[in-house]
């Protein structure tokens, strides 16, 4: 009998193609999401790749009464990815508290619904930005680098989050936990059905670069360059999409087929730094699109440098991220040119 699992977030970038490859893998999936940051026929996408159309509610998670009738649906809910939370950095400093009751409430009211519906594992969706800036002996980061104070409400909404989940198995809680620490995850799927669809102006740099090379976008601005890094901007870790997904999917393995910890915490990342000047480059070698960009004054709350150090996550969960960077890049620009040719954007 297949094992069903809870996606929260699901017709969102990542929450999309972490059921793709679920359902690949031969789980049934149960998709939560309120669609205030994703499209309803992102559903149509996963149904094409994989000939399966999920069972979709929509539901906000910080409704606890809708969320209670989720599980009482379909009580063979074994484990749950949670996805669903506001992202935009820049955004939770002029909205914080929409933040912290979207993020920090909708993860609480799932942690009180698992052990009454025997759920027994969560994995949850966390960033790299609770190492901040880290000090130039932690890079690349390791799961052991030290915890910074967070830059923005968005990043200390996953810090808090974190400390809730260890602090509610630490009372004994029955529930199992992988806190995964994602880089940043660019990119779309192969067949480009599904991928990034950002509301409003991108936040993110691979959309914006994509959207201006296709001419939504008159100009992209890259901010700073004059950091300490080898180009002067800045440095991050760009992890493929479908290869992120697939880390959900390992994590999912282990927490209900393996004898664990109860708590466990992985980096996910491909443990090497690309400076934003060499992605832009990089997407024009890999297109043969040129971008049409200019060099901005730095942006508050930019972070220099960081990248993870991703051993764990390769030796314990058996996965790793390989996919070259000149593919991801070549996914993402065919992902926009299908969004045109559908005139969505």
């Amino acid at each position: 009998m297949k094992q069903t699992i809870l996606v929260t977030g699901g017709t969102g970038f990542i929450g999309s193609h972490t059921t793709v490859e679920l359902i690949e893998a031969g789980y049934d999936v149960v998709i939560v999401d309120n669609l205030s940051n994703s499209r309803l026929d992102v559903l149509d996408g996963i149904e094409k790749i994989t000939g399966v159309r999920p069972a979709f509610h929509q539901v906000d998670c910080c409704n606890l009464d809708d969320l209670n009738n989720v599980f009482a649906q379909h009580p063979d809910i074994c484990g749950i990815i949670h996805f669903a939370a506001s992202k935009a950095v820049g955004e939770s400093v002029e909205k914080p508290l929409l933040y912290y009751r979207n993020n920090i409430n909708s993860l609480v009211n799932l942690l009180q619904l698992m052990p009454q519906y025997d759920v027994k594992g969560i994995i949850f969706s966390s960033s790299c930005t609770v190492y901040g800036q880290p000090s130039p002996e932690n890079l690349p980061v390791t799961e052991e680098a030290p915890i910074q104070k967070a830059l923005s409400p968005y990043g200390n909404t996953k810090q808090i989050n974190e400390e809730i989940i260890q602090d509610y198995i630490h009372s004994g809680a029955n529930i199992k936990s992988v806190i995964l620490r994602y880089f940043n995850p660019i990119g779309a799927h192969p067949s480009a059905l599904i991928g990034e669809l950002p509301l409003g102006v991108p936040m993110n740099l691979i959309p914006f670069v994509t959207q201006t090379a296709i001419g939504i976008r008159k100009e992209l601005k890259i901010f700073g360059n004059d950091y300490n890094t080898p180009d002067g901007t800045c440095i991050r870790d760009y992890i493929y999409v479908v290869d992120l997904a697939k880390a959900h999917v390992a994590a999912m393995r282990r927490v209900l087929e393996e004898d664990t910890e109860a708590l466990e915490i992985f980096n996910i990342g491909t443990g090497r730094g690309l400076s934003t000047l060499e992605v832009v480059e990089g997407f024009e070698k890999a297109t043969g699109v040129k971008v049409n960009w200019s060099y901005a004054p730095r942006r508050e709350g930019d972070i220099e440098k960081v990248w993870g150090n991703v051993d764990k996550a390769n030796k314990v969960l058996g996965w790793k991220a390989d996919t070259p960077i000149e593919d991801v890049l070549a996914s993402a620009w065919k992902w926009q040119e299908q969004l045109r040719d559908r005139n969505i954007m």
